[in-house]
């Protein structure tokens, strides 16, 4: 891509724009690699920060230079600002590029880069301050004319007026942190009777993320569209707009698919939307790309959220079709240059869609994972955004997302379906995505008919998680003959390097943790007849040569990935990942506890942020025991049954793995 338009006059350089030619990237993988790519193919120098947990990431190694900051969370290393500005003078930086995480809106950040010396290449502190806190901000773009949701954005936060303001904008609506992002701090409240608790859970969760409790409150958009526009601002007083993205399928608040341009825009609306974000631009003397966040409600009216002073996550979709570069248009900006071209001369091309690859369990309500990606193949043809490997380690102390996968054609439909191939294409092993539930949200009706809202995944989510039987059963087939043809004692033929006609076999397995019984009977080098259930199929392992299985099934020739550790076996089956577990040799197939023994688990690896309850409370069904921190989420974790909290094993700072008994909890004896 190049950073200007075809034909656009030659860029000027500001009299007063210091130079720089080595730039330190305060972010950590595929952010870092992002902008260090571009920053490479402009020149620049780049020097990568990182983590002890991080010492041998891909950002890492791409780097001309790298410096370790400390250690992981609770630390939050990637925060510590003056060990950042000490990195840069240890590297010899003259510039920083904060990526498109916290740090790029936070104000003191860009402010220590200046009194250091360094190029912030973004706003202004000054720009960033009026924009970064969100009462503020809308206050500004109320002055503006920009129309914004009705709310309260106060100072005064006791539980008393915030109650009474609620009832003055009536319910639903939405609490957010005030220096919020990212979909932290913010919550949906239906009723009054909701309000004290969602209160404690956003104040909570932006004090940890934000170091202020602050929160606002506005009235709720029922089922709207949410919409951003791109801006691009130079220092000469110029400032454009990119067209908008329509980034309404989420979950927790947070982003799943982003697309451009929204199917619910109009050319007419996009003007008007496009102007707002400009004008809004050009009130704070803006520099740099940042982005416009609105809520376009049912009857077309826009309404201003928040200004995100940097580049956003889902940007790739913006420059497919606009063939730009936004990171390289960055840093001509910071460098003192003016923006390449005028309002009229942006062209858009075509469609991009892109979807956010995360580790999280989409069926057990999206909760984080972690541990070691195993086996990763991302797919070819596609722009995919990562810093993997296979064997890379996926910690709790991050984001859950791993990798964006972009795709652009000439019509939506066309971007859609390149999407859909190239997930099904994606190979992604030893830790649990959102994968397979991406391409059902691909695929769904109201998707593809361009009519998903911010509701969409709420409304669908039955559709969206229902599990097809006859291609479970398939997988099971498929899982038990590779389990006995990968087994160590498996008896092989060898001509044909395949297993050699035995007895029928039994075997029991869990895959995703529900428990399979199937029967092998070998009918000759290859094939087999499985029963799964009672339901008979025939298989045939036509190749076999780890990570990849060609098999028939009922006479479908078909393709999956594997990898076998032990009595544990991963498949990549379509776009669809499954953790099989050999259980035969068990006295009965294990099962996941659901606290029916009053047992409560931790859902995930990560911190516990608070402790809610203490021994021999009485406690109801669903009452919140603890909270967890994963993942840059906190996680409640609820009394699975009413009775007497018998034995707590954790305290408030401690780290946890997945699976851990963290609380004990005791039915009341049965009356006489």
């Amino acid at each position: 891509m190049k950073p200007g338009l075809p034909g656009a006059p030659p860029p000027a350089t500001a009299p007063h724009a210091k130079p720089f030619s080595k730039i330190l990237v305060a972010n950590r993988g595929e952010i870092a690699l992002r902008v260090m790519r571009s920053a490479h193919d402009a020149g620049y120098r780049t020097v990568a920060v990182y983590s002890s947990a991080d010492a041998d990431s891909l950002h890492v190694r791409m780097a001309d230079q790298a410096v370790c900051i400390g250690e992981p969370a609770p630390a939050h290393s990637y925060l510590n600002i003056g060990a950042l500005i000490d990195a840069a003078r240890r590297s010899g930086a003259d510039a920083v590029h904060p990526g498109y995480g916290f740090l790029a809106e936070n104000a003191d950040f860009a402010r220590a880069c200046r009194a250091a010396g360094l190029v912030f290449i973004g706003p202004s502190p000054e720009a960033i301050e009026a924009m970064g806190h969100k009462a503020a901000a809308k206050r500004l773009m109320q002055a503006a004319g920009v129309p914004c949701v009705p709310g309260y954005d106060g100072a005064e936060q006791s539980v008393q007026r915030l109650a009474a303001e609620a009832d003055r904008i009536g319910y639903p609506l939405m609490i957010k942190a005030v220096c919020g992002g990212g979909g932290r701090g913010m919550r949906w409240v239906t009723a009054a009777s909701e309000l004290a608790g969602a209160l404690r859970s956003a104040q909570s969760e932006a004090q940890h993320a934000f170091g202020d409790a602050s929160v606002l409150l506005e009235r709720a958009i029922v089922e709207p569209r949410h919409i951003e526009i791109q801006v691009l601002a130079d220092r000469h007083g110029h400032a454009i707009h990119l067209g908008e993205r329509d980034c309404s399928v989420q979950r927790r608040h947070q982003k799943l698919i982003e697309e451009s341009p929204s199917p619910a825009v109009s050319a007419e609306l996009r003007e008007r939307m496009g102007a707002a974000a400009v004008a809004a631009a050009l009130a704070i003397g803006y520099e740099g790309a940042g982005t416009l966040e609105f809520l376009l409600d049912r009857d077309g009216q826009f309404h201003f959220m928040e200004m995100n002073t940097r580049l956003q996550v889902e940007h790739p979709v913006t420059e497919a079709v606009m063939g730009l570069d936004l990171v390289a248009l960055q840093l001509a900006i910071a460098a003192g240059e003016r923006l390449p071209m005028r309002q009229h001369e942006v062209r858009r091309s075509g469609h991009a869609i892109e979807v956010r690859l995360c580790a999280e369990d989409a069926q057990r309500a999206f909760t984080p994972q972690s541990g070691t990606l195993r086996l990763w193949q991302p797919a070819p043809r596609l722009r995919v955004e990562h810093a993997l490997c296979s064997g890379t380690e996926i910690t709790p102390h991050y984001d859950s997302m791993i990798a964006k996968i972009v795709a652009h054609g000439a019509t939506r439909d066309e971007a859609r379906r390149r999407l859909l191939a190239g997930l099904a294409d994606t190979v992604a092993l030893g830790v649990k995505t959102n994968q397979a539930f991406l391409m059902r949200c691909l695929s769904h009706p109201a998707f593809v008919g361009g009519d998903a809202t911010t509701a969409f995944i709420e409304q669908h989510g039955a559709a969206l998680l229902h599990r097809d039987e006859a291609d479970e059963r398939r997988i099971a087939a498929l899982a038990a003959a590779l389990l006995i043809e990968t087994s160590p004692g498996a008896q092989r033929d060898g001509r044909s390097g395949l297993l050699a006609p035995v007895l029928p076999v039994t075997l029991r397995c869990e895959i995703d943790g529900r428990a399979v019984s199937a029967r092998l009977k070998q009918l000759d080098a290859q094939r087999h007849e499985v029963l799964i259930d009672g339901q008979r199929s025939e298989l045939a392992l036509i190749e076999l040569a780890a990570p990849l299985v060609r098999f028939a099934c009922d006479g479908v020739i078909e393709r999956a990935a594997w990898l076998r550790d032990g009595d544990r076996l991963w498949l990549s089956h379509g776009g669809a990942a499954f953790e099989v577990v050999d259980v035969t040799r068990e006295a009965g197939v294990r099962r996941t506890s659901t606290g029916g023994d009053g047992q409560l688990r931790a859902s995930m690896n990560g911190r516990v942020v608070s402790v809610h309850v203490a021994v021999g409370e009485r406690v109801a069904t669903g009452q919140p025991v603890l909270t967890l921190e994963a993942m840059k989420m906190e996680h409640v974790h609820a009394a699975p049954l009413a009775g007497v909290v018998r034995a707590l094993h954790v305290s408030a700072g401690d780290q946890v793995a997945a699976r851990r008994v963290v609380a004990e909890i005791e039915a009341p004896a049965p009356a006489a």
